[in-house]
This record gives C-alpha cells, structure tokens and sequence, in this order.
C-alpha cells in the first residue's frame, strides 16, 4: 500500500472520533450502502467525518488495503473499524452500536 495514503487514513483517524469511508458526502451519497450507514450515524445523532472515496482511487482503494476488508462504506470509531454496512445495520438494529459508542465516549442523541 502507497506510504501516503496510510498516513492520509491515519490522520483522518487521529483526527477524528467518528469516520465513515464513504462513496460521495454525508449530505450527497453516490451509493445505497453508504447512504444507509449515513442514515443510522443521522438518525442517532452522531457527529462524524464522511470521507469521500471517490475523489481518489488510491484512498479507494488504500482503505481496503487498510482493513483487508473489500467492501465501502467502512466506519471507524476511535480508530477502530466496526465494520461495513451490513453489519452496522445489524448492530444498530440489536442496540450494540448504541453501547458500543457510548462505551467509547461518543455523543449520541438518539431517541429510545
């Protein structure tokens, strides 16, 4: 995997609590898998950084690389991958997304 495009995926994990690897933006999905992810972080309440794939091929491709996970959308929190959109479906479904957050320290407003 490109050198640069490591760092460039560790630095958005660094940066941020809350990442979705994503095809297109939070407000403009370019796929149905990242727009369902999309909206259960929404629908949750969750603050997150969706970071567009799409722009460049070689972070498309590096954050598969990355995880050794072959599918986006890819979520991140604090650094670590919880998974693509199946199985963030599943765990927002089962109430383990919301503990899972919250044991992380992340801010949610979702209604019960």
């Amino acid at each position: 995997m490109d050198r640069t495009i490591n760092e460039r995926i560790q630095q958005e994990l660094d940066e941020n609590q809350v990442v979705l690897f994503m095809k297109g933006t939070p407000v403009f999905p370019q796929c149905g898998f990242s727009a369902a992810v999309v909206q259960v972080l929404n629908h949750m309440g969750v603050k997150f950084k969706g970071v567009d794939v799409l722009q460049d091929p070689g972070l498309r491709q590096g954050v598969k690389d990355f995880t050794n996970w072959p599918t986006i959308p890819q979520l991140y929190v604090k650094g670590e991958f919880l998974g693509g959109c199946d199985i963030i479906r599943e765990m927002f479904q089962s109430g383990e997304l919301q503990e899972h957050l919250t044991k992380s320290g992340i801010k949610t407003e979702a209604v019960a």
